[in-house]
């Protein structure tokens, strides 16, 4: 069957395991790194199980792409989604009961339209496959409570085979993801995380630096196709510019039409541009086998985040790299969107106690607490996704349990400890490859080195660089040395620090630095460890003499790592010379549509547009089940009004509307903008979202 249909003699690593349990109709968690091949996971048993495999899917893209293959294969496949109207998913529909397809891809929302589940059980599915599972844990990188309700509606189509799959999830979120979803006596396959032929590199190196370091990098031979990561548009915009003087590059972020987005990533996968300059709106469902280089300009938010931007190199199993530029001031970035997003429980104590058991407007609410509206509007959907206050289609808002503080905590806990997690892997003093398979619980293949990252291979980097130890570093070196001799051979790296520097807590991340630069020489070796204390983790740092440590005299090379300063590319074209780095990347205009501002007071015609989005949305809330602010928050509402959008990149530009929002309702929106009727949203009109 695997000859017949998809053309293979035989099957990747670790593949046939999981498609033998689940063609027998086992549950099972499938866990594997992207590039591997987790889609012949669930495409192999449906087949051979007969029938219709129905596949949740978050990701137009990722449906359209999938379903494209199978057609292509000559497989029955159909999907619906916010993409398609209602008479070609009113055939879908008709096609699934008359037992026409063999696969059948949905987003998650879909569930939530009424009758759909009910439809699905009327003829069950032979396999139901649930892609990027990660979405459905609360401790996942990219939680989607709109994911998280998948399990209600399972056990409907059950006895129904359930296989989850996922490039990314931790031990606590594969545990999470059996829970949510009631598997049954899962078989959990967590294989191949390693990839042989990425070497990865960390370089300290301060933002001012990172555009031009980049193009150092990838002036070199063979380090393009590449991918550069940045973390916001405007930098997008402004490294590409950079790079276009040298090299075919172009930006790839939310703020730019779906033309643009399609032409730009069709022109990157045929060679015609050879380095994509992207925010992470760029990757998912990418299939470009011979990308050599990978590079982050900001550190990520989580490990698993990293780890799945990364694996987009390479997968044609030749060298390449993935580089990673951080510094100090990330943690500053990532500590203020954390605050920003999960604020402290306090804030949310204060909304709680003003919520009574009868409803009560939103509105009227936000000005008993007297919070600032986006405060307001950030604590009260955390509330609700934790149940603590039930919020019905009109955001009218009542008290909902007491039980929502622990869960609360629990993922604001979980939230800032990913960011630490990231934080020490770039501070690691061990193999960058062993460290991020351990993270995701290969522990059958957590002992080797790669060999080829920054850690185990430094003569072989092309961004970071080292220098001779200096005389004071020496010293130190043999006073850690000694330290660890005179016991037994082992300390916790805070406890070396304290007893070298006399209690003092200054100078800690260079002490811990110089550690990492002992373990690459191969004087210590450093293990990752943690504590519990008072129901929290606390990670620390095991440091152990080696036996080269213990004959080490003093002689020899010591190899420290140093921050990076990248000088000014050359200009194709010189006007005149720069005065300063910050004149490298060139300041890109915003692509946000004129708005009016704030002197000019809102006209006749914007309270009524203001009043028929208000329409639009309460209906479209109504129909879906949820509150109005999840189909589009007040100052998008009113952000959209000033702006007066008129293209999806202009739409895209505003401050809350993402690429999902303008792909469902882009449409409605600018008819509702632009139409000039005045006339109030039907909820009986057609609604691309409602397909």
């Amino acid at each position: 069957l695997l000859r017949a249909a998809f053309g293979f003699t035989s099957f990747r690593p670790n593949q046939e395991a999981v498609c033998r349990a689940v063609t027998a109709g086992a549950d099972a968690l499938l866990v594997m790194p992207t590039g591997s091949g987790k889609s012949l996971c669930y495409q192999l048993p449906g087949i051979a199980r007969g029938g219709t495999t129905l596949v949740i899917s978050p990701l137009i893209a990722l449906m359209e792409d999938q379903a494209a293959k199978l057609r292509a294969r000559g497989l029955a496949v159909d999907r619906i989604h916010s993409g398609r109207d209602r008479g070609a998913s009113r055939q879908t529909c008709f096609d699934y009961l008359n037992g026409k397809l063999q696969f059948l891809f949905i987003a998650p929302e879909r569930l939530r339209v009424a009758g759909f589940p009910e439809m699905l059980a009327k003829r069950k599915p032979c396999l139901v496959a649930i892609d990027e599972a990660h979405c459905i844990s609360q401790w996942g990188h990219d939680f989607r409570p709109d994911y998280r309700m998948i399990g209600q509606y399972l056990p409907m189509l059950r006895p129904t085979p359930v296989l989850a799959l996922t490039a990314t999830a931790t031990p606590l979120v594969q545990n999470d993801i059996c829970e949510q979803l009631g598997l049954i006596d899962p078989g959990r396959f967590i294989h191949g995380f390693r990839r042989e032929n990425i070497a990865i590199e960390v370089v300290e190196a301060q933002p001012r630096d990172r555009a031009v370091l980049a193009h150092e990098i990838l002036l070199g031979e063979g380090r393009r196709p590449a991918i550069v990561y940045t973390p916001t548009r405007r930098q997008a915009e402004a490294v590409a510019r950079l790079l276009q003087r040298h090299f075919p590059s172009a930006a790839y972020h939310a703020g730019l039409d779906k033309d643009h987005r399609r032409d730009v990533q069709a022109a990157f996968l045929e060679g015609r541009i050879e380095v994509m300059v992207a925010t992470i709106a760029f990757g998912m469902g990418i299939d470009k086998p011979d990308i050599r280089t990978v590079v982050h300009t900001a550190m990520p938010s989580s490990l698993e985040s990293y780890y799945q931007e990364i694996g987009r190199a390479g997968r044609d199993g030749a060298p390449s790299r993935a580089i990673l530029m951080h510094s100090y001031a990330d943690r500053y970035t990532h500590d203020f969107f954390f605050e920003r997003d999960y604020p402290d429980v306090s804030v949310l104590e204060t909304l709680f106690a003003k919520l009574t058991p009868e409803p009560q407007p939103k509105d009227a609410l936000r000005r008993r607490v007297r919070l600032e509206e986006e405060a307001f509007d950030n604590a009260l959907e955390k509330l609700w996704i934790h149940g603590g206050a039930q919020v019905d289609y009109a955001e009218n808002v009542a008290r909902g349990s007491e039980e929502w503080r622990q869960p609360y905590l629990a993922q604001r806990d979980q939230k800032a400890a990913k960011i630490e997690q990231m934080i020490r892997f770039t501070e690691s003093g061990e193999c960058r490859m062993l460290s991020l398979v351990r993270h995701f619980g290969d522990y059958s293949d957590a002992r080797r080195p790669c060999g080829i990252c920054d850690f185990c291979a430094p003569a072989e980097c092309v961004a970071q660089r080292f220098r001779p130890a200096t005389a004071a570093e020496r010293s130190r070196i043999t006073r850690i040395l000694s330290l660890l001799a005179a016991g037994d051979g082992r300390k916790t790296s805070g406890k070396i620090h304290a007893e070298l520097s006399g209690g003092e807590t200054s100078g800690r991340r260079a002490s811990e630095q110089l550690l990492c630069d002992m373990a690459r020489s191969g004087l210590v070796t450093i293990v990752e460890a943690e504590f519990e204390k008072d129901g929290r983790r606390i990670p620390y740092r095991n440091v152990a003499i080696t036996a080269a440590g213990r004959a080490w005299d003093g002689e020899g090379e010591i190899a420290i790592r140093e921050a990076v300063e990248a000088e000014a590319p050359p200009r194709k074209r010189v006007a005149r010379k720069t005065k300063s780095k910050a004149a490298q990347v060139p300041k890109t205009k915003s692509r946000r549509a004129p708005a009016k501002t704030e002197t000019q007071p809102p006209t006749l015609a914007d309270a009524a547009t203001a009043q028929r989005l208000r329409d639009w949305r309460l209906a479209e809330a109504r129909r879906r089940g949820v509150p109005a602010f999840r189909i589009l928050t007040d100052a998008a509402l009113r952000a959209i009004v000033a702006a007066r959008p008129s293209t999806a990149r202009e739409l895209l530009a505003l401050s809350g509307i993402g690429i999902s929002f303008v792909e469902k309702y882009g449409a409605q929106i600018f008819r509702l903008l632009h139409e000039g009727t005045g006339g109030r949203y039907s909820p009986t009109e057609p609604s691309q979202a409602s397909s």
